[in-house]
């Protein structure tokens, strides 16, 4: 509730880690983020660490998302490169990531999965368009925040609703609309 996201499942062993377990795996279970199509037709972008972990954790899993999470391209920020046999579908970036991305998003959607300092980089280069956000009645008092500067810079709700009819997580979406977009 109080912006900060970093160290949600707890890896780093934080104090503050571990905060969006708390509540069941329910709340994180699955595509509540809905999605949908954009994994389907866009491209996943994760900067290295992320990207290290997850590709630990979803070629192991099934059921309906992780197929889809498997199958999804998936691209990774690093200058140290990356085992893309670890988790299909998966490739570094060549070169300079927000130049990627601005090229990217041109042709899909380019959805970014946790990789705090990737998010805030491409804030910081007006590459943002929406967030997705899962709200968890948690306030942690301390930690890395998604909004670093608390700058909004003109998002807007276009959703709010609870994302997990069993836990008590909204599912919000901010988004802005530029000039000559369709979205």
């Amino acid at each position: 509730m109080d912006g900060v996201v970093s160290d949600p499942d707890g890896r780093w062993e934080t104090g503050h880690g571990g905060w969006a377990f708390r509540h069941g795996a329910g709340p994180v279970d699955g595509d509540k983020f809905r999605l949908g199509a954009r994994m389907d037709q866009g491209v996943q972008l994760y900067g290295r660490r992320t990207w290290e972990h997850f590709a630990r954790l979803w070629p192991a899993r099934d059921g309906d998302f992780a197929q889809r999470m498997n199958a999804v391209p998936k691209r990774v920020a690093t200058r140290a490169g990356i085992d893309a046999s670890a988790w299909s579908n998966s490739a570094g970036i060549d070169g300079d990531p927000l130049a990627w991305v601005a090229a990217e998003r041109a042709r899909r959607d380019v959805v970014v999965v946790g990789s705090l300092s990737l998010v805030h980089a491409l804030a910081a280069a007006d590459l943002v368009d929406e967030y997705r956000l899962i709200t968890f009645p948690t306030v942690m008092g301390t930690g890395d925040r998604l909004l670093a500067t608390g700058n909004t810079a003109g998002y807007r709700f276009t959703v709010a609703e609870p994302a997990d009819a069993d836990a008590l997580t909204a599912l919000t979406v901010l988004r802005r609309d530029r000039e000559g977009k369709a979205r």
